[in-house]
């Protein structure tokens, strides 16, 4: 009971304090990512040089991501917003096809639905989306800081009384460092192969922003379980829009099941391998989880999280059941 309260108070702090929490974990993240180069940087150059060129690097990486995600939606969104009469049109075909067959429950969703309640979702969506310029400059004050003190923090993990318990936090942090820069490699590699999929695949179906659906595969993917569908359902949803029969429709859905399902099924665990093994269920829980805690940054980071818990519970041998559990394979023991 009480760790069930701890659990209880420590999410609702995580949630009302998800102005602070969410770029602060964000920031140490994206710092275990980052922490390679500026070490590489520091043998050569002063540490303050190392650490601007590492933050200048980090800043364009963000932006050309950003600047290609944003890009690829608003061309979605116009494309919505100029064949709003066909989505009007399929949506009062749909209603009248249930209510021939007696499934009314799209009844009361009649009078205030139409298609430009779509619109305004997709508008909302985006705004939101434009919106973390705010976040994200917090995400860089956070990491930049961490960056600066993390020569500091060596110091002061050898300074503890407890020698032994700073030498496992210390080899757990490391562990926790590396498996995020792996994670990051794994994501970027699948996703990047999505991306190209997904548009060859539109281009060879003939449907329409082949070039966007490519690029929302490729930002979606990053997000387990979630993203992958999203990335599915919304090209399949346009070309109902598109398309005047339902024989391309369905090979576009089932084209795109076929590559989100061969990439995420067998070649993410491949590529992956043991280290970054994780229970399917610890990752649908952590996606949905953060998700509702911090929104979109929580369902980026819920997984690596997930990770980090993980591993620190793997390195303490009261917590080590918890890691077995929810582990993809029994983690590997770890002397007493």
């Amino acid at each position: 009971m009480l760790a069930l309260c701890t659990a209880i108070l420590v999410a609702t702090a995580l949630y009302f304090a998800r102005s602070i929490f969410a770029p602060f974990a964000f920031a140490l993240f994206m710092m275990a990512i980052v922490w390679p180069l500026q070490n590489a940087l520091q043998r050569r150059l002063p540490e303050f040089v190392a650490l601007l060129l590492t933050l200048i690097a980090t800043v364009v990486v963000i932006i050309g991501f950003a600047s290609i995600v944003v890009w690829a939606f608003s061309v979605v969104g116009q494309w919505m917003i100029s064949h709003a009469p066909r989505f009007q049109e399929l949506y009062v075909e749909w209603t009248q096809w249930l209510e021939e067959h007696d499934i009314l429950v799209v009844g009361p969703l009649a009078e205030r639905f139409d298609v430009t309640w779509w619109v305004r979702l997709f508008q909302t969506v985006a705004g939101r989306i434009n919106n973390t310029v705010g976040f994200a400059i917090l995400v860089f004050i956070f990491m930049m800081l961490a960056l600066i003190e993390s020569g500091d923090i060596k110091q002061r993990l050898a300074s503890l009384d407890n020698q032994a318990n700073a030498g496992e936090l210390a080899q757990a942090s490391a562990e926790i460092a590396s498996k995020f820069r792996k994670y990051m490699v794994v994501r970027t590699l699948l996703s990047a192969l999505t991306g190209v999929a997904v548009w060859s695949f539109a281009l060879f179906s003939g449907l329409e922003l082949a070039a966007a659906w490519g690029i929302i595969a490729f930002a979606l993917n990053y997000i387990p379980f979630l993203g992958p569908f999203v990335a599915t359902i919304l090209p399949a949803l346009f070309a109902l829009a598109q398309f005047d029969s339902w024989q391309p429709v369905a090979v576009v859905v089932l084209g795109l099941l076929a590559i989100q399902f061969v990439i995420g099924n067998y070649l993410e665990p491949l590529v992956a391998g043991a280290a970054l093994a994780i229970s399917p269920l610890a990752v649908v829980f952590a996606v949905f989880f953060w998700a509702f805690l911090w929104g979109i940054p929580g369902a980026f980071i819920g997984v690596p999280i997930t990770i980090a818990m993980l591993t620190l519970c793997k390195h303490y041998r009261s917590t080590r059941w918890i890691a077995t559990l929810l582990s993809g394979k029994t983690p590997n023991r770890v002397p007493n």
